[in-house]
């Protein structure tokens, strides 16, 4: 007689090889912070409560054809989402939310960064659909479960009850977690990946209906809040000094603040921009923060055009494309400038063929203006020396005054560069993404330079301000070990995590004679307000959430947008206060704990904004 040998049910087996897979790409591939045996406890149990309640519901499939198919492709989809959400956290030490999803055809245009991001060792995460199919396929009857409706009933209630378990430990760990919904990785590391997922559908539908309900009613209670917290009083120092002069802005791709005046091999990272620093007509300021997520240039575009924040979960460009808005486009437009973007990128990428049409924007010239080969691009498309020394043809003709803002492209992740345009080594570390960084930095700073010089020599020069910007960070946490070993720090502290979100702004005034290195905490938020100040331009009737950089009775705190807070006293993260200067956790810091309220609520009233397209009812034009 033939051994039937050991029953397992499929289900039982699916559950503990895919929660034992999902327990270590959590614990070893993401990065995610354990600061107590409890949270422990939780991470190690909540993708065994994930995996329990989804594989659990096969029970009910009465055909163990069905029942096996369920299972089968379930654990592939489950895969597959984790392997997904593994290559996104990789390069943006994030995970998808729904606005991305929808926003999928930008992943099309990634190209070689994606594949950049895919390991061998990946394959591993399939082992256990590979074991499941064969089961299921070959030795259907030692795993199908037949189940009275007792047993069915049993085993529904048990799942229910572990993930109402899960959710108890994970809000008595940490109170209002499901408020925070900015943070994402306190939901993957309480909640797990899966129940992240659903969460995030069903705040993505009920962010969807604050657009259809929304009737301005809102809008009195934001006024009311940027007038006495965020509006200041009287004019800058340097109120006009910019008055009818062109605008030129350079959007300096993941350019960030510590390769500064800093070397690499013994070789300044940074030569022009170092010496520009210490130029007569420039500002320079050095505390000044990128506030993007996930939308990263995108988000700092709309940071700079709107002094609104982005949002916390996808780009702003894909999800509010049609919204209404009184962006810095459009206001210069009614003064009389002429308003146009060089980016030698498709125009449907991240939505720009949308959104500049309602920023207010005049023309785009975009990749079909450039001739692009295999000689002049590299990466994501287009060297940033060719692309600067091509876009004189057509900036030489834009009728004065403009608004000219150009975006870079080479300094992007995953920084390749030819050997022939490498002035300076790559930097040895067990990370290729930071050694490659500082190559492609070097490159860019030698493009502005050149840039600088074809202003001049065209007679523009003198006649416009030349504003430089970092977009936003180019190392990720991902990264920490090699730029602890860069910096020459032991590990990398959040303290640390936070002051490398600084990225360089320089304003360049030529004949100004002024200019000055300036420590003022600001960010992107500011550049709005800061740029009308500058060309003599009023707004006070505006809503937005930055100041002039030049005025003395600026809020003093910036904002980041995953709720972090930064002051000259202090900084606020990870649910902790450090001292701005040493970085020492400040036991005692109850200001600190309520501006962390603060900075919650103007976060939602800009996301009030933007949600319910709430400028559809105000009207400062």
């Amino acid at each position: 007689m033939k051994s039937k040998g050991i029953r397992l049910p499929l289900y039982v087996l699916a559950t503990l090889l895919f929660g034992l897979k999902t327990y270590i790409v959590y614990r070893f591939l993401f990065s995610l912070d354990l600061e107590n045996s409890m949270q422990e406890f939780i991470l190690l149990i909540n993708p065994f409560v994930s995996a329990f309640l989804i594989f659990g519901l096969s029970v009910w499939i009465t055909k163990p054809e069905r029942q096996m198919k369920y299972v089968r492709y379930m654990i592939l989809i489950g895969t597959l989402i984790i392997f997904a959400n593994l290559v996104f956290y990789r390069s943006f030490s994030d995970f998808i939310t729904v606005p991305q999803l929808i926003q999928g055809g930008t992943m099309g245009d990634l190209g070689s960064s994606i594949l950049s991001l895919i390991k061998m060792y990946d394959i591993l995460l399939f082992l256990d659909v590979i074991v499941i199919w064969y089961l299921s396929k070959k030795h259907q009857e030692l795993v199908v479960t037949k189940y009275p409706r007792s047993g069915k009933v049993c085993a529904l209630a048990l799942s229910l009850a572990l993930l109402v378990g899960n959710f108890f430990l994970a809000e008595m760990e940490r109170p209002q977690l499901f408020t925070r919904a900015f943070d994402r990785e306190y939901l993957v590391k309480y909640i797990g990946l899966f129940n992240y997922h659903v969460y995030d559908v069903v705040l993505h539908s009920k962010v969807k209906t604050q657009h259809v309900f929304a009737d301005g009613s809102e809008l009195p209670t934001i006024k009311e809040y940027v007038d006495n917290v965020i509006e200041t009083n009287g004019e800058s120092e340097l109120f006009g000094v910019a008055k009818d002069k062109n605008v030129i802005f350079i959007s300096a791709e993941s350019l960030q603040t510590f390769v500064i005046n800093n070397t690499v091999n013994g070789q300044e990272v940074t030569p022009f921009l170092n010496r520009l620093i210490e130029d007569e007509d420039t500002y320079y300021f050095e505390n000044f923060y990128h506030q993007t997520e996930q939308g990263k240039t995108s988000d700092s575009e709309f940071l700079t055009e709107n002094s609104l924040y982005p949002l916390p979960r996808g780009a702003v460009f894909y999800t509010h494309a049609q919204n209404d808005y009184y962006a810095l486009p459009e206001m210069l437009g009614n003064e009389g400038y002429h308003t146009t973007v060089f980016h030698a990128n498709n125009d449907s990428f991240y939505n720009r063929d949308q959104m500049y049409p309602s920023l207010g924007f005049d023309h785009f010239y975009d990749v079909d203006a450039y001739e692009v080969n295999d000689y002049n691009s590299v990466g994501w498309g287009l060297k940033d020396k060719p692309f600067f020394e091509q876009s004189m043809k057509y900036l030489t003709t834009l009728t004065e005054p403009y608004y000219a803002k150009f975006i870079t492209l080479t300094n992007h992740f995953p920084f390749e560069l030819d050997e022939m345009d490498k002035s300076i080594e790559r930097y040895d570390s067990n990370s290729n993404t930071l050694n490659n960084y500082f190559p492609t930095v070097r490159y860019m700073d030698e493009s502005i330079e050149e840039f600088f010089q074809m202003l001049k020599d065209s007679g523009i020069y003198d006649k416009s301000i030349i504003i430089i910007m970092g977009d936003h960070y180019g190392i990720s946490s991902n990264h920490n070990k090699a730029m602890s070993m860069y910096l020459e720090k032991d590990e990398i502290t959040p303290y640390d995590h936070v002051q490398l979100q600084r990225v360089p702004l320089f304003i360049h005034i030529p004949g100004h004679g002024k200019g000055e290195a300036r420590s003022t905490i600001s960010g992107q938020i500011d550049l709005k307000p800061t740029i009308l100040s500058l060309l003599g331009i009023e707004h006070k009737d505006d809503i937005y959430f930055g100041n002039d950089l030049f005025v003395d009775d600026r809020k003093d705190y910036i904002a980041l947008r995953n709720g972090d807070v930064i002051t000259n006293d202090y900084i606020y993260t990870n649910d902790s206060c450090y001292d701005f200067t040493s970085g020492e956790v400040l036991e005692e810091a109850d200001t600190c704990f309520e501006l962390s309220e603060t900075v919650k609520k103007e976060l939602e009233y800009s996301d009030s904004i933007i949600y319910g397209d709430l400028f559809r009812f105000f009207d400062s034009r």
